[in-house]
């Protein structure tokens, strides 16, 4: 299996599903279409890097995308510091969506979903959530946090799938792979 990503958080989750793959980043636009509403952003921009890599390989492709949806719109990755502390700001205190398109391919089958959890921060100061970003370094997340390791200090609620909000939504792709006939490890790592 190739996962098309090269997120360490999706990788992580994939292996604690104890599956084995190899990384291979696709080299696609993912910029969104003019009034593309987000769901479909991440289900495009997810078949378009499993379509990438089949192009190459012939093996099972799993490609994902996920955003943080804020008042309907998509909240992308910060581009600094400021911009981090500026987005965060506007989420803290208020419930949110992350959705995940995901997509699983090979040369013969087809699978893919979109899952959607909610997720609620607590309030913060502005001064609190500068201390954060200087700490958890969130540039290359969407939505500005991660769910992992934050302990409840930002996140205060999760309804729906914690992996999804990680990244990759491990209760629906795993059958996925399982019907495409990916192999998982036993267990204890045989």
């Amino acid at each position: 299996m190739i996962l098309a990503s090269s997120s360490p958080r999706r990788a992580l989750l994939l292996r604690a599903a104890r599956f084995d793959f190899d990384v291979v980043p696709p080299n696609i636009d993912e910029t969104p279409r003019p009034e593309e509403p987000p769901a479909e952003y991440v289900l495009r921009v997810s078949e378009e890097k499993t379509a990438s890599i089949l192009l190459r390989f012939d093996d099972v492709v799993l490609g994902a995308d996920t955003t943080v949806v804020l008042d309907g719109r998509s909240i992308g990755k910060p581009v600094d510091r400021d911009h981090a502390i500026e987005m965060l700001s506007t989420m803290v205190g208020r419930a949110h969506s992350v959705l995940t398109g995901w997509t699983v391919r090979s040369r013969s089958a087809h699978r893919f979903g979109i899952s959607e959890s909610r997720v609620s921060l607590h309030a913060r100061t502005v001064s609190e959530i500068a201390a954060y970003v200087d700490r958890s370094q969130p540039f290359d997340k969407a939505g500005e946090y991660a769910l992992q390791g934050d302990d409840g200090w930002l996140v205060s609620s999760v309804a729906g799938s914690r992996s999804n909000v990680m990244g990759l939504p491990i209760g629906e792709v795993v059958p996925a792979l399982v019907e495409l006939g990916v192999p998982r490890s036993a267990p204890d790592g045989r």
